[in-house]
């Protein structure tokens, strides 16, 4: 047996890079493998389930039109965000305006109405865009009336529309902000009431998953998972918002025998905690999503790389005392992708063991 030692500095201990020839020692391609040593430590071990994702935005509903028939005058294009206060989209000269809100707007607003929660919540939209409609409340008032003749000359509607009023349709309540994704019926065609005008979702970004319904067992609503570009290194936090239960048939294969479609998927859904202003302008796009489905804290570890298969089964690691080098029987636990590191049990912490030089 030949045995080559020479010293190295390794994480700013001294350490050992050894070559050997015995049987013991990995090979590859009949040559000596160079290896050297870690010490092992204490650490966070996380079993990660790779998934592939789409980057997009939460939600998608169709937004009708109240307003009375007439030609389209204006639509918003694709992508645009509209907020508080801004045109969702106009009908003659009649526009239609959201407010946040979650009661449908379904009668005129004017004086002599009977009190309501929609009227509460048309007097806090105009709180919030300045238009001191005084106390926000049920009832419309003629506080109320002059908020709403202010708020209509401050969107430059001719004076003689400044009536106080808001007819059925002038206003559309949403949860939030929206971003249009799809233009239903184009600038110059007719519409009436009914008449879909726009797709639009949420603001706010989210990865949708169809997962395998094999692995639905592996995940749960609140489990955390990282999300990343492809080709990018960096990582976003985010954390699992719901799992459908509804699952859909693979699509059929035109070549393969019956039943190599692959498992039936149901869909998932991922909030992002910070999306960051790399994804801010991304849409559709695809995005490796990685689900922390179980976590070790504080447990001794290795790298993988450590590990040999045992002479009778199970797994070693060699144990490096100075020059001395001995097999220790150790037991695997969770495995980490991403580090590259093993949980084990069997010996102590603070040994060196030895690893390949990568």
């Amino acid at each position: 047996m030949l045995v080559v030692v020479a010293a190295v500095a390794a994480a700013g201990t001294g350490a050992w890079a050894i070559t050997r020839q015995d049987p013991a020692a990995p090979k590859v391609s009949g040559s000596p493998v160079a290896v050297t040593s870690v010490t092992v430590g204490r650490g966070d071990i996380v079993a990660r389930m790779p998934l592939g994702g789409t980057l997009g935005y939460d939600g998608s509903f169709t937004i009708i039109s109240q307003l009375p028939p007439g030609v389209i005058t204006s639509v918003p294009a694709p992508g645009a965000v509209i907020k508080r206060g801004g045109r969702l989209f106009a009908v003659g000269a009649a526009s239609a305006v959201l407010l946040y809100g979650r009661t449908p707007a379904y009668r005129a607003f004017a004086l002599g109405m009977t009190d309501g929660a929609d009227v509460k919540q048309l007097e806090r939209n105009l709180k919030a865009l300045g238009m001191e409609p005084g106390t926000v409340d049920r009832h419309f008032s003629a506080s109320t009336a002059a908020a709403v003749r202010r708020w209509q000359k401050a969107r430059g509607l001719p004076y003689a529309s400044r009536t106080g009023r808001l007819e059925p349709g002038d206003v559309i309540f949403l949860s939030g902000a929206v971003r249009v994704t799809q233009i239903q019926n184009p600038a110059g065609a007719l519409a009436g009431p009914g008449a879909q005008m726009l797709v639009v979702s949420s603001t706010k970004k989210v990865v949708h998953v169809s997962l395998p319904t094999d692995r639905r067992s592996q995940v749960h609503v609140g489990d955390r998972v990282s999300v990343s570009l492809y080709g990018s290194s960096h990582t976003y936090d985010g954390r699992i918002r719901s799992i459908g239960k509804v699952a859909t048939a693979p699509p059929q294969q035109q070549q393969g025998p019956p039943g190599s479609e692959g498992p039936a998927t149901i869909p998932l859904t991922i909030s992002l905690v910070k999306p960051g202003r790399e994804l801010a302008q991304l849409d559709q796009a695809p995005v490796n999503v990685d689900v922390i489905s179980q976590r070790r804290r504080n447990v001794l570890t290795v790298p993988v790389t450590a590990l040999l298969a045992g002479s009778n089964g199970g797994y070693q690691v060699a144990v490096l005392d100075g020059t001395a080098r001995r097999l220790v029987q150790v037991v695997p636990g969770l495995y980490d992708d991403q580090s590259g590191t093993v949980e084990v049990t069997g010996i102590e912490e603070g040994a060196k063991v030895e690893v390949p030089v990568s």
